[in-house]
């Protein structure tokens, strides 16, 4: 009984599996939706929270610091439990019975406030985790443009190997069909065997190449499929429903976010050489054994103050402060780097764009023209007045041109992931 219910289950468990990989995609939406759930983009998410985190980091050094604290001293000779006047002391001298605030075992417990008035460096600083956080929040949604442009590139790939494997199998079924007409022509012996070997050949490396083509359908499938879980065995249809908008290039944020974060790190380690005000406040309760006649007795008292200091030499800061500033020139030529790397690829892409969308309908015309040569070919081999390899040069050739064609789109499509990535335009409206 239970091995039946174990094979129940694990039929459950498998038949659920093969539902779940088997699931249709009607849209791209839907792997964008899918993608939402991936790792990569989750870390994203982290990072933004990190960095929120560093935000308010920063602001809480304005907050007060409140430390409570407690001591028990043994002193060789009685101590002070608290200042006292010339004048009080005085009084306790001529009035022994009174328990004088001395003693050489004192208790002490009590509360201590210190709160920034005014540190430069501490608001700088604030400032710098603002724009770390909008770096972070920048990087986010670029690495998400990245993950959806890589689907769609994926999903157009895709197109591309299937429009081809079925332009490739549409010229199998023509040769199989005019290998009937070879095999009766040998057989009648009005063509010769090696016709019938020429015709096999080609069939042959229709199949081979369309093995190669599987094998590349694999790793597109395998790329979206490690971004959104689902497998997708069809391509899906897209259109492109808007144009890239040029404007800005907005992948530029993350690191532009982070120069500006990093020089105003380089103000914040100079203005750590400003004078700084600090408000310090005290509360001390102290109790002990009166040193002059061994009654017990206690006392209390408080202390509040401003504190202005400032740092006459500090070599430790002094090379902080060299290092900040190398790490903002760092990132500033980076960014220089970059900025002048997208401006040209951005420039290359556009006009490439436009290329492709001529192409498009160039290679749309000549297949129409290359079908239509094909037809008269087939028809001139039958009545034998061109060979065999003139025949099959014309079967290549509308393969050829078709695999040009959906090349061209695939190349577009990527061309265009590449753009809107590069613009940060949202790719969801892009593409439907």
């Amino acid at each position: 009984m239970k091995n039946k219910i174990l094979i129940i289950v694990l039929m459950l468990f498998f038949s659920t599996s093969l539902l779940v990989k088997a699931q249709e995609v009607k849209s791209i939406q839907e792997l964008f939706s899918a993608l939402k759930n991936h790792p990569q983009i989750k870390g994203d998410a982290l990072a933004f929270e990190k960095a929120k985190t560093g935000k308010q980091l920063a602001f809480s050094n304005l907050f007060p610091t409140i430390t409570a604290y407690s001591s028990f001293d043994n002193y060789s000779d009685p101590s002070s439990m608290l200042p006292v006047t010339p004048n009080g002391a005085s009084y306790l001298v001529q009035h022994q019975e009174i328990p004088q605030p001395f003693s050489d075992q004192i208790f002490r417990a009590g509360v201590s406030i210190s709160m920034p008035v005014f540190i430069k460096s501490i608001y700088t600083t604030a400032n710098k985790a603002k724009h770390l956080q909008k770096s972070a929040q920048a990087k986010q949604q670029i690495n998400l443009l990245q993950n959806e442009a890589i689907i769609v590139s994926s999903n157009a790939n895709l197109n591309y190997l299937d429009a081809l494997a079925k332009a490739l199998e549409s010229k199998k079924q023509s040769l199989l069909k005019t290998k009937e007409i070879i095999e009766l022509k040998v057989k009648n012996g009005r063509a010769p065997g090696s016709s019938l070997l020429i015709i096999n050949n080609g069939i042959h490396q229709v199949e081979a190449t369309k093995n190669e083509i599987a094998i590349n359908r694999e790793q597109a499938i395998s790329a979206i499929e490690s971004l959104t879980g689902i497998r997708v065995d069809t391509p899906i249809q897209m259109l492109e429903t808007s144009t890239i908008d040029n404007s800005v290039i907005k992948s530029l944020e993350p690191l532009q976010q982070k120069v500006l974060a990093d020089k105003l790190a380089y103000r914040a380690e100079k203005e750590k050489l400003l004078p700084s005000l600090v408000l310090r406040g005290n509360y001390t309760y102290s109790s002990g054994d009166a040193y002059n006649n061994n009654l017990s007795t206690n006392t209390d008292f408080s202390t509040i103050g401003l504190v202005i200091s400032m740092p006459i030499f500090n070599k430790n800061q002094l090379t902080q402060i060299k290092k900040s500033k190398l790490t903002y020139n760092a990132t500033l030529n980076e960014f220089e780097k970059l900025e002048l790397s997208l401006k040209s690829q951005a420039t290359q892409l556009k006009k490439s764009l436009q290329l492709l969308y001529k192409s498009e309908k160039l290679y749309q015309q000549n297949i129409q023209d290359k079908e239509e040569i094909l037809r008269i070919s087939k028809t001139s081999y039958q009545s034998a007045r061109i060979s065999i390899e003139d025949y099959l040069k014309y079967e290549d050739d509308l393969v050829l041109e078709k695999s040009k064609l959906y090349k061209a789109q695939a190349e577009k499509w990527q061309t265009l992931m590449k753009l809107a990535v590069i613009y940060g335009n949202n790719i969801e409206n892009l593409v439907k």
